[in-house]
């Protein structure tokens, strides 16, 4: 069993910055690529960034420049820091995992979301 935990979503106001943080747990052998996708009300999920388990990364461009991803590998754990926050990343934000279990199986894992509002 694998767990993706979410956490530090808020209320910001435009022009401040949150920090979120993604948790994997469970029979977890290696992680492959993670990433974070967001989903505005009545809009499809998007990609917001992604990072591989040799560091690259790519950025949507609505956040580039504004929003870092990183990954601590010896905790499993992923981040997002956020700033300069417009009313218009205001989402659920959810954490995805691409990873092996211990048992071998490669399948692709999703938090249960975080919300992030931004307005003042």
């Amino acid at each position: 069993q694998v767990q993706l935990v979410e956490s530090g979503g808020g209320l910001v106001q435009p022009g401040g910055s949150l920090r979120l943080s993604c948790a994997a747990s469970g029979s977890i052998f290696s992680i492959n690529r993670m990433g974070w996708y967001r989903q505005a009300p009545e809009k499809q999920r998007e990609l917001v960034a992604a990072i591989t388990n040799g560091d690259s990364t790519n950025y949507a461009g609505s956040v580039k420049g504004r929003f870092t991803i990183s990954r601590d590998n010896a905790e499993n754990t992923l981040y997002l820091q956020m700033n300069k926050l417009k009313p218009e990343d205001t989402a659920v934000y959810y954490c995805n995992a691409n990873l092996r279990t211990r048992s071998g199986y490669v399948n692709t894992y999703w938090g249960q979301g975080t919300q992030v509002t931004v307005s003042s």
